[in-house]
């Protein structure tokens, strides 16, 4: 069977019309063609925030966000420790640096406004290839071709691409090009990803309900389950390192800030050592108790952490005494709140 792909596309686009997915972020098609055009800062956030997490995560984080800062310029003026502290759990640090960086420039060379095209908008900090086309096609309705995981997985069945990842990204880019439309690319971006992330799955694809089921070629060829193929990655390597978790007798935490460059940069967190290339002494002297360990994964490794935890009054010679009333484990990088939960440590008195 061989169908056009404008006639794929507005097949796909009368789809999302009827199937679209309802986000926070997102203008829906009936609004979109009542002329509501979206917000370019709303859907940088969220564009931003979903890198390597889902949907269901980001809600709440895009919804505190934007309330607190309604505007890329509010953001670009709000001090870095308050952005980190809500960005904590949400992991890629990197990103919440990379998300300061390009709101203070859009701000301060941009009168506040992101510029309307993907090549413009990939000049700015921490916008690559995919979020600028996703940008430009979904706030300012530029033709440019949207490809992520979801995008991959639709065109390698579409066109039965046996070719395994990351190898077959450049040909699932030039099918996914070939069925843009140059009329209503914004909405149909949104669509392929919510086809992808609906009905066109990674297990079980539902293909009785997907609106490009009799022009699938993996579907044909009964091997849709199977793609895309990935070429095997190799094992992650395990880091080890302490973690030193102090109270004063007043309740205060010992805690000090991470180097704004590397893991966890310009967090704040316990002292650390070992797993980070560092190596360090404890912060004081102090009568340690080892609480056990704790494991985490980041994205090119798995960590295991032994936690050390004593009460102190001490100076110490990393870090600040934070007093307890000002402390919030959950404004802490997920692998810190995990060393607290362990630690347990009671409330003074």
């Amino acid at each position: 069977m061989s169908t056009s792909p404008a006639d794929l596309s507005a097949r796909l686009l009368h789809w999302y019309d009827r199937h679209h997915r309802t986000m926070p972020w997102r203008v829906p098609p009936d609004q979109r063609k009542a002329g509501v055009r979206p917000d370019p800062y709303r859907v940088w956030l969220s564009e931003v925030m979903l890198q390597q997490t889902t949907v269901a995560a980001v809600r709440d984080y895009f919804q505190r966000f934007t309330a607190r800062w309604p505007t890329v310029s509010a953001l670009a003026a709000a001090p870095d420790a308050e952005v980190m502290a809500e960005w904590a759990g949400l992991g890629y640090y990197a990103r919440a640096r990379n998300l300061l960086k390009c709101a203070r420039a859009v701000a301060q060379d941009h009168g506040g406004q992101f510029p309307g095209s993907r090549d413009a908008l990939l000049s700015l900090p921490g916008i690559g290839p995919y979020t600028a086309a996703a940008i430009a096609a979904i706030a300012f309705d530029e033709a440019a071709t949207v490809v992520d995981g979801n995008v991959e997985r639709v065109m390698a069945r579409l066109r039965l691409v046996e070719t395994p990842l990351p190898q077959a990204k450049a040909e699932l880019t030039t099918c996914a090009a070939e069925l843009t439309p140059a009329l209503g690319p914004g909405d149909y971006a949104q669509a392929v990803m919510d086809l992808g992330a609906t009905i066109c799955t990674p297990r079980n694809p539902a293909c009785s309900l997907c609106p490009w089921t009799e022009d699938c070629a993996a579907r044909r060829a009964g091997v849709q389950a199977s793609l895309p193929r990935k070429s095997p990655k190799p094992a992650k390597p395990i880091r080890h390192g302490t973690l030193w978790l102090v109270t004063r007798r007043d309740g205060a935490v010992l805690l000090e800030e991470r180097p704004a460059k590397g893991l966890l940069g310009g967090m704040a967190g316990f002292p650390t050592t070992g797993w980070d290339g560092s190596d360090l002494p404890a912060p004081l002297a102090a009568d340690w108790q080892d609480r056990g360990e704790v494991r985490h994964t980041f994205t090119h490794f798995h960590l295991i952490l032994t936690v050390l935890a004593a009460q102190s009054d001490g100076n110490p010679d990393r870090g600040q005494f934070t007093p307890r009333s000002a402390f919030s484990p959950a404004a802490l990088p997920t692998v810190m709140r995990k060393a607290w939960d362990l630690a347990i440590l009671p409330q003074p008195g």
